[in-house]
């Protein structure tokens, strides 16, 4: 059973890797996700997963409070509208427009009213 979670957790960490620079792609979550597999399977990758600098930054607060600062909110939310107002601009399908305009709308309701905003 370790094996099987040390590689989902891997695959967690290609795909949140990639979804650095795919704005559709969440990276936190797949961050997490491979977090929560190292622990089950490896203390080895976990300790290497959680010391890297983009975890501790990022991703720290909100495991351990549920709760990020404001400046890695406004980060995060930046970079990632920005990816996806690029990606509207050059898609020429209406309703592939509309549902990243929806993905935008919902990330900001979820950051906003979902993730609780703590001092720096």
């Amino acid at each position: 059973m370790k094996l099987i979670y040390i590689v989902i957790g891997w695959i967690a960490v290609i795909l949140g890797s990639i979804g650095v620079m795919l704005p559709v792609l969440p990276t936190t979550p797949f961050v997490l996700l491979a977090a929560w597999c190292f622990a089950k399977s490896s203390p080895k990758f976990h300790r290497w997963l959680t010391s890297t600098n983009m975890y501790q930054t990022h991703l720290q607060s909100f495991v351990e409070h549920r709760s990020m600062t404001k400046k890695t909110k406004i980060t995060l939310l930046t970079f990632a509208t920005a990816m996806l107002l690029i990606a509207m601009y050059f898609m020429e399908a209406w309703y592939l427009r509309l549902f990243l305009l929806f993905l935008i709308l919902f990330k900001y309701y979820y950051f906003f009213f979902k993730i609780r905003t703590i001092p720096a």
